[in-house]
Formats: C-alpha cells, structure tokens, sequence
C-alpha cells in the first residue's frame, strides 16, 4: 500500500500496512476497539501489523512514549478482531477502528500502561468519536467481543481515567464484598437473568440459564473492563451490581434497541 495522509494531525507516522479491505456492504465505523500488541517489543508489533501475509493489522498504533503511528486509512477495513460479536454483529472489522496499545501483555509480564500512552490514547479516541460519531459505549475492548479467545488491554488499562476524559462508558464498581455469587454449575433464574443482562449490554453470550464457560468467559471480560480489582469469572455481587448500573446509565435509545 502507497502512503496516505493521515486521518488525524496527531499521527505522528504513516507506516502503511498491506493487511487491509474494504468494510462490508458500505459500512460506517461506528466503533473504537482497543488492543494491547502482545509482543516483547513495539518493533516486532509493527512488522506483524504492517507485514503482507500476517493477514493482521490495525488502523492505529500508540507507542509507549505517546507517538501515534497510523497503518490504516479510517475508511477501509483493517484486521484487527477476528472472530467477534457485538450487540448482533459479527463482523467487527466493518463497524469499528481498531488501535492498538504497545504492550507486552499477559504472556510477556504485563506492564503498566504510561501515562503518556494513556494520554496519547485518550487523545485519539476523542478525535475519532467525533469525527465518526462514535458513542462513549461503543469503545471497547477486544476481550469485550471476543471473550473467549483474548484478554487486551487487559485489568491494568485504565478505563475510569478514559472515562473521566469523556471517552468510554464507565461507572464506579460496586464495592467487592463477600458474597456466594453465581459460578460453573449454576443452573438457575439467576444465571438466565445475568445472561440476558449482559446481553442486553453487547457481549455475545447464550441465554440459557445455566452457568457454562461460555458464561464464566464473558463474566471474566466483563470483569476485566468494568470490575478490574477481581477478575475470577465469579458473578459476584459486585459484578452484577455494576453490570445494572451500566445498564441503567445506557442512553435511553440504547437500551430500548437492546431489549427489542
């Protein structure tokens, strides 16, 4: 792919990737999904995204000291979800633009996200939503779609900082207090409750009332982004009690999508 112009002046570099398409039946992206690389090193990161035959890529890449590197035009489709849902959909690639955050990730140590990268995220995000119309609750991570299969950015990503920016759908989590919950082998109103409840919200998951791992996937996800003091895959009172607050804080149109 030839160079472009970026979408955005705070790009810092184009390094074009060849790992790209048009979005499916003309779509408009209306989401913002965000990634952690992965890899020992920002390097290797952009070889894989930018590389023809890695068949990955993303539209945007934050370095650990805040420098934006876009690979992907914002009007085409980059590859960057993978097999994912969310509230109905699963082609993720077509709604949504994807960035993705230098950093090792779980299997090489984890570290904490810097500030500056924060900020240079932030920054982005809020450039994107406005130029795309892109609502607070539909920035999400790519353990959101894909519970099953990945955990980035991970408990560590900063979401209630992103949120205080304006960017993200955030609210304080209940308070974690000792409580039995509800866990593999449930079988219960309860769990078909918590199902449609997180339905409700987006995540990809059967209502059928009995606690599977599929459901202890998406209620891990749903930890890692919303609840990030204790990611168990455990329905917990406070899990659930944030999940209702999420609901309840949803724009009005939102919600009555969601439930029809």
């Amino acid at each position: 792919m030839k160079t472009f112009t970026p979408d955005t002046s705070i790009a810092s570099d184009v390094i074009p990737s060849a790992n790209f398409g048009e979005r499916n039946k003309g779509r408009v992206p209306d989401m913002v999904l965000l990634h952690y690389t992965g890899m020992p090193d920002a390097q290797g990161a952009i070889a894989q995204l930018c590389t023809a035959g890695t068949d990955v890529s993303a539209h945007y890449i934050v370095l650990e000291d805040g420098r934006i590197v876009q690979c992907v035009p914002e009007a085409k489709r980059a590859w960057h979800a993978g097999v994912a849902s969310w509230a109905g959909e699963d082609d993720i690639n077509s709604c949504s633009i994807g960035i993705e955050i230098v950093n090792r990730g779980h299997d090489w140590g984890y570290p904490e996200y810097p500030l500056r990268q924060v900020a240079a995220v932030i920054a982005l995000c809020r450039g994107i939503m406005l130029r795309r119309n892109v609502p607070s609750h539909r920035v999400l991570a790519h353990s959101d779609v894909a519970p099953s299969r990945k955990k980035d950015p991970g408990e560590k990503f900063p979401w209630h900082s992103m949120a205080n920016s304006g960017v993200g759908h955030w609210v304080q989590p209940a308070p974690i207090v000792r409580s039995e919950g509800l866990k593999i082998g449930t079988d219960n109103d309860a769990v078909r409750g918590l199902q449609q409840a997180l339905a409700r919200y987006g995540y990809g998951v059967p209502v059928t009332g009995k606690y599977d791992t599929v459901t202890m996937e998406v209620v891990t996800a749903f930890q890692r982004h919303f609840r990030p003091a204790k990611v168990d895959g455990v329905a917990d009172h406070s899990t659930l009690a944030t999940l209702q607050s999420l609901l309840a804080s949803l724009p009005v149109e939102t919600t009555a999508v969601a439930a029809g």
